[in-house]
């Protein structure tokens, strides 16, 4: 009798806290499993009155799978700091049983298969992701709130979902950004809590919590796949093309709440159809408002969010024939913050975000035969428009096999139909060699991000953009292409499994190797043969000589390793330059003469020899993470190199060690240095130092008179002297901004920056209004902009004309050193194969540039 009373008044005390933990986040109506603990009772704590670091929210995730047959637990991958990439896939017992088959039936409606017509049988699929951006952490508070909903809840609504759909939590996209916030936020909350917003708890140090390991904002990766979580993350969509994703963000403590429609027309994407923007957006909206009446919630609609560009989380999945839905909730960033409006804590933004989450599944459910309808007609009429437009492209670099792998790669990634030509090709002019060349045809289900990737867009609604507005990935890795009416000569189609690497074993030689510089991995090999102590010479003019493998042409920066001058012997001089080649994927050619048959020969003064980088950066406040980010990461994960962070307190003692040759200053504010540093940096140049500049850096460098430079040209201004309404200021300004375009630009390809270029047209991308005149000296211009150079995005007629001729990349000499200006950013994104040798030119040759 003991024991009955004791277990009742178990069960009373866990009905008590459980009831505590739901009141404030759900409704009256909800009923839970006692049996499955609640977040609160498996963290300590309740939600809201802590950050919740990513381990404890994969440790609920895992205890929920354990403890209920309504959720499986699915790892897809690891962070760069070894973090879990996990989903909490959730329905109802019996539909997990057959699990395999739903998710296969639900692809027939990918596979536009005629007679697909039992769509009343199938289960929609709603990918709940959350917390892309590490500092806007409420939406993983609120993921284990979803999940706990789901997989205890007992009342109608949570049973009609888990009969009718399958959930896929996806509770952290960004693990490592999470954590860093999370540290922080949770190492400066008070007791009482302090809700001032000059608080260092809502003040987070540079890099700040938003990005990933290598500082990359990941709601922007989905397009360029450049990181670990986005390629884990795609490859798991492609399990399932869900028909409905969320992707939760904080904005501003002063505002209130966000859920789509955004902007109508302006800020959509050009080949998403209508009727996701014009049909599904409004559909949902009247669940979502509904549900945020129902709290009391102040939110908006159809302004500022946009969902035009592909890499977004809320766009991807509109080109993927399901509903991508963006939300963005005031945030407290911190525990309690005060705001116009009063205080904002944690907890509410939590709620707010979970409101949203229940209302998305009530909506996949309410209309099912919808979105079911909306993704088989999407894909249908997706290959019918490929049909219509029929033949395809072609493409590839017959110089540079890495950067045609990556190319294909990536279009392999995203599910794109691609073919190696089995003959040559010519288009345009252009000719497409059968072992260098590739074609994607249009007749494909893929169509639309066929037409992501190879179309330029230059006609827009609208002048407003949020972000990018261009992103053609052909242009962006500079592949030659072109459009090819009819069907190529092509083999099978190409997998993953078929982008193996190009290296071969080069044979023995007393005399030299021979590296072509066109590849784009061979800064790694460079770098590994530096690391282990060889030297290495590079070619200023081109030359043809007798290798093992025939005789060959080689161009403007060809590697030479020549053996008798090396501190090791001949065998180990091969064993290196085979490590080397192994490691990057690329081939190397053994001579056994230095005489050429055309051009210099090897021991000509034309060869110079290469100075291994030691390279700085300056990082920290005042200077762009994301940029920093782009050189740590293509260093990195491209070439093997490290690269020594500090902080620009710590510059002026750092080049004064006399250990660092290069330096790098990314877009920043360095006015800060002090005029003792800037002298020491003045004076390390002209000790034969390189200083590499991107973007504001390099205002800062010609503004600030580190270098001698002409008059540059005036940022314009919207020209306009009549009278304008208020409401039209943001329009008119936006209409001058440049945001994020592509331009056709001319290279110097025999200058030692332009080393491994083959053809003078060069692709860039540019998205700042600095206009860099070409240089005084008419050899140091390196890259300059056509004098029409738009290929693809929006930028005014003014700005175009004024673009026109001015420099993106110039040298400036200083003593026996240089300071190497890009205008623009080589790196962006991860996606700029194109232009990243441009940088990496900088780093291994930038002493020797006369």
């Amino acid at each position: 009798m003991k024991t009955h009373y004791l277990l009742v008044a178990l069960s009373l005390f866990i009905t008590t806290q459980v009831q505590s933990q739901t009141d404030y986040f759900y409704s009256p109506e909800a009923r839970f499993d006692e049996r499955i603990p609640t977040p609160e009772a498996y963290l300590g704590y309740p939600i809201g009155s802590m950050h919740t670091r990513h381990d404890a929210i994969v440790g609920y995730m895992r205890e929920l799978a354990r403890k209920s047959d309504r959720a499986v637990l699915d790892t897809i991958g690891k962070t760069y700091e070894n973090r879990l990439l996990v989903v909490l896939k959730v329905t109802s017992p019996e539909n997990h049983t057959n699990l395999e088959g739903i998710r296969k039936a639900h692809l027939k409606l990918v596979d536009a298969i005629p007679g697909n017509d039992a769509l009343a049988d199938q289960k929609p699929i709603v990918m709940l992701g959350y917390n892309v951006h590490g500092n806007e952490p409420s939406s993983s508070e609120a993921a284990m709130l979803t999940a706990y909903y789901y997989v205890a809840g007992l009342h109608n609504e949570v049973t009609k979902a888990l009969e009718e759909a399958v959930l896929l939590i996806d509770p952290t996209f960004n693990p490592d950004g999470r954590d860093r916030h999370t540290t922080w936020v949770n190492s400066y909350k008070g007791d009482p809590l302090v809700s001032d917003p000059m608080d260092a708890e809502h003040n987070e140090q540079w890099p700040r919590g938003r990005t990933n390991h290598y500082w990359y904002d990941l709601n922007r990766d989905w397009l360029p796949l450049a990181h670990v979580e986005s390629k884990a993350r795609i490859d798991y969509y492609h399990q399932w093309y869900p028909n409905v994703v969320t992707d939760f963000h904080e904005m501003g403590t002063n505002s209130t709440y966000f859920f789509e429609p955004t902007k109508p027309y302006g800020s959509e994407n050009p080949v998403v159809p209508r009727e996701n923007y014009d049909g599904l957006n409004n559909l949902f909206a009247q669940y979502f408002h509904k549900a945020l009446d129902g709290i009391g919630s102040l939110y908006f609609t159809k302004e500022v969010f946009d969902n035009s560009y592909p890499g977004y989380g809320s766009t991807y999945p509109d080109i993927h024939g399901g509903l991508g839905l963006v939300f963005e909730q005031a945030s407290s960033r911190g525990h309690l913050q005060d705001s116009r409006m009063g205080k904002v804590s944690f907890s509410f933004t939590i709620k707010n975000h979970l409101t949203s989450s229940i209302a998305t599944v009530n909506a996949a459910v309410g209309e099912k035969s919808t979105l079911l309808d909306h993704m088989s007609n999407y894909f249908s009429s997706a290959k019918r428009e490929g049909q219509q437009a029929g033949g395809g492209w072609v493409f590839g670099d017959q110089a540079d096999d890495g950067r045609n792998q990556a190319f294909v790669d990536l279009l392999l990634r995203h599910r794109i139909k691609t073919y190696a030509l089995d003959q040559d090709v010519s288009v345009n002019g252009t000719q497409y060699l059968k072992s260098k060349a590739f074609y994607v045809p249009n007749d494909q289900l893929q169509y639309r991000m066929v037409r992501t990737m190879f179309e330029k867009v230059t006609n827009f609604y609208d002048s407003i953009f949020y972000d990018a507005s261009a992103w053609t990935a052909a242009l962006s890795y500079n592949m030659p292409y072109g459009r090819y009416s009819g069907k190529p000569p092509v083999g099978n189609e190409l997998t993953r499994a078929d982008l193996v690497s190009q290296y071969k074993a080069v044979p023995h030689s007393d005399y030299a190797y021979l590296i072509e510089w066109n590849e784009y991995y061979a800064p790694k090999a460079l770098n590994y043969l530096l690391t282990n102590g060889l030297y290495v010479n590079t070619a200023f003019k081109t030359f043809s000589i007798d290798t093992h493998d025939g005789p060959m042409d080689f161009g403007y920066g060809t590697l030479l390793i020549p053996v008798g001058r090396q501190e090791v012997t001949a065998e180990e001089v091969n064993q290196i330059v085979n490590e080397a080649t192994k490691l990057a994927g690329i081939q190397a050619y053994a001579t056994k003469t230095g005489y050429s048959t055309k051009g210099i020969d090897l021991g000509s003064g034309n060869f110079e020899t290469i100075r291994g980088p030691k390279a700085l950066m300056v990082i920290g406040d005042g200077t762009s993470s994301y940029e920093a980010g782009e050189v740590w990461h293509l260093l990195d994960e491209k070439v093997g190199m490290p690269i020594t962070k500090i902080q620009s307190d710590d510059l002026r003692r750092a080049i004064g060690q006399g250990n660092y040759n290069t330096l790098v200053l990314v877009s920043g504010n360095y006015n800060s240095l002090g005029e003792e540093t800037l002298e020491g940096v003045k004076q390390w140049i002209r000790n034969g130092g390189t200083l590499i500049t991107i973007r504001r850096a390099t205002e800062w460098a010609i503004s600030s008179g580190l270098i001698k430079t002409n008059e540059e040209k005036e940022t314009p201004k919207a020209e306009t002297t009549e009278r304008l309404d208020y409401v039209t200021a943001r329009d008119v300004r936006g209409a001058t901004a440049i945001g994020g375009s592509m331009y056709q630009t001319d290279l110097d390809i025999s200058h030692p920056l332009g080393f491994g270029y083959t053809r003078r047209d060069l692709p860039v991308y540019r998205n700042h209004d600095h206009f860099m005149t070409p240089s005084d000296n008419a050899f140091s211009t390196v890259v300059q902009y056509t004098e029409n150079p738009l290929l693809g995005g929006y930028v005014s007629h003014e700005n175009l004309e004024k673009i026109g001729g001015t420099a993106s990349l110039k040298v400036s000499s200083l003593g026996r050193g240089n300071v190497i200006l890009f205008g623009d950013n080589p790196n962006f994104r991860g996606m700029w194969y194109g232009t990243n040798k441009l940088f990496l030119n900088a780093f291994f040759f930038g002493n020797l540039i006369d």
